[in-house]
């Protein structure tokens, strides 16, 4: 088994002697290689696996070295090594100028072909590192939107998910509906090494053992789509006892790293779930099964309720207020003193997602320069909520069917686009548009 650093290189050559004296070459020398045996065939690959250098033939059938080096380059892709046994000065220069790595001619010293693709595949791995980087610092700078406010127990719970976005341990999330679970959840998936892979969010009350086995072990079930990413399992309390089982042998294959029920290896995914429920009372009242318990808990996060971090509360509801003032074209109405002593007073049982509908309710009011925050808490003087223009309330409406999608398919973006009769994408832009928040809506 090659070591978890070698280097991946592809050969590109139409000479099956040559493909084959190459990858002896690269495979003794502890290469990764994959080889193809035109510039078509490559593109297509890369498509799918990025190599860390490519080693590709000049003159070849169809797509030459040249065309797959530009190819390569509109892609971003990694560092090309060009060979040709009709090497010369001006097609070296011109190799070069269009963004070869370097240019070797036939027949080559395998030495100085080692060194030259060496030094490709180290350069290729430290700009990945370095954009990793820089997308880790970004999203580690949007943590404090993602996780707005000052509070003691906010800062505390940024400070964690920083501690344990790296691990792959499961973590399970606590904390009353509305506070944030699914939320924290991507935070954790954003900042981790899986970025790059899927989040899968399942809501667990809708699993069924009669169909728990193709939703989840299928070739499209929820652990193949997961595989390299992360699978939310949210108000994990609410599986019924056959599932929390099946569950459990998922979870154990997991640890083991033993081939799955479907006959392929265990997935290459990390767990995080989610619950409102005493997960430990559920247990003591054989409701939940504790097996399963300790298999989530590795690392728990407790999420703090609104009524608790109460300092936090203008800051949200600024936050929420100019959103929607943004989205409906509006301008924010201001709040006074007595509206903040009417957030502060209420007990917020519905948590941040319930003071995000208020700053909604509030902001239609005072298009027509009525309501005031008590009212928007009380949900009175609906007739404000009238949107002024057609634009309004074409949003408005699309807003609602979307949302009603949403929580009827239980956030399965396929369905619900099904379901609404558009595209997987137009349904992603209109949700991003319309700031609609699977979190606040499930």
């Amino acid at each position: 088994m090659s070591s978890p650093t070698a280097f991946r290189v592809m050969v590109v050559d139409d000479d099956r002697e040559m493909r084959q004296s190459l990858e002896h070459l690269l495979t003794r020398a502890g290469w990764e290689v994959e080889t193809c045996a035109n510039g078509q065939a490559a593109e297509a690959r890369l498509s799918e696996q990025i190599p860390d250098v490519i080693l590709s033939d000049v003159r070849m059938p169809r797509m030459g070295g040249m065309d797959l080096l530009e190819s390569v380059q509109r892609r971003g892709g990694p560092p090309v090594v060009l060979i040709s046994a009709h090497g010369d000065i001006p097609s070296a220069v011109a190799a070069m100028q269009n963004g070869a790595y370097s240019y070797l001619e036939k027949p080559f010293d395998p030495r100085r072909l080692l060194t030259a693709l060496r030094h490709g595949a180290e350069q290729s791995r430290l700009a990945r590192d370095a954009s990793r980087l820089r997308q880790r610092l970004s999203q580690l700078a949007g943590l404090d939107r993602v996780l707005l406010g000052d509070s003691p127990a906010l800062t505390q719970l940024r400070d964690e998910v920083l501690a344990l976005a790296d691990s792959t341990a499961p973590v399970l999330l606590l904390g009353p509906t509305g506070t944030g679970k699914e939320l924290v959840a991507h935070a954790i998936h954003d900042l981790s090494p899986r970025a790059q892979g899927p989040f899968v969010a399942i809501n667990c009350a809708t699993l069924s053992p009669d169909g728990f086995e193709a939703m989840a072990l299928g070739p499209q079930g929820f652990l193949a789509r997961a595989d390299g990413g992360t699978v939310f399992l949210d108000e994990v309390g609410t599986c019924p006892a056959p599932v929390q089982a099946k569950l459990l042998r998922i979870l154990e294959m997991r640890e083991t790293g033993q081939t799955g029920d479907d006959g392929g290896p265990a997935r290459d995914l990390r767990f995080l779930s989610a619950s409102n429920d005493d997960l430990d009372s559920a247990v003591a009242q054989d409701r939940f099964r504790q097996d399963l318990l300790f298999r989530l808990n590795t690392l728990v996060l407790t999420m703090p309720k609104l009524a608790d971090r109460r300092d936090d509360i203008p800051v949200l509801f600024a936050h929420f207020i100019a959103h929607y003032a943004e989205l409906y074209e509006t301008p924010a109405p201001q709040t006074t003193t007595e509206d903040i002593a009417a957030l502060l007073a209420h007990d917020w049982p519905g948590n941040v997602r319930e003071l995000r509908h208020v700053a909604e309710r509030r902001l239609l009011q005072a298009r027509s320069g009525r309501g005031s925050v008590s009212d928007a808490i009380r949900g009175t003087d609906a007739a404000a909520d009238m949107p002024a223009t057609l634009r309004e309330a074409v949003a408005s409406f699309e807003r609602l069917m979307i949302a009603r999608a949403l929580k009827a398919h239980g956030g399965q973006m396929d369905d619900v686009a099904q379901a609404l009769g558009i595209g997987r994408r137009t349904l992603n832009e209109k949700i991003v548009k319309l700031g609609l928040s699977k979190d606040q809506l499930l």
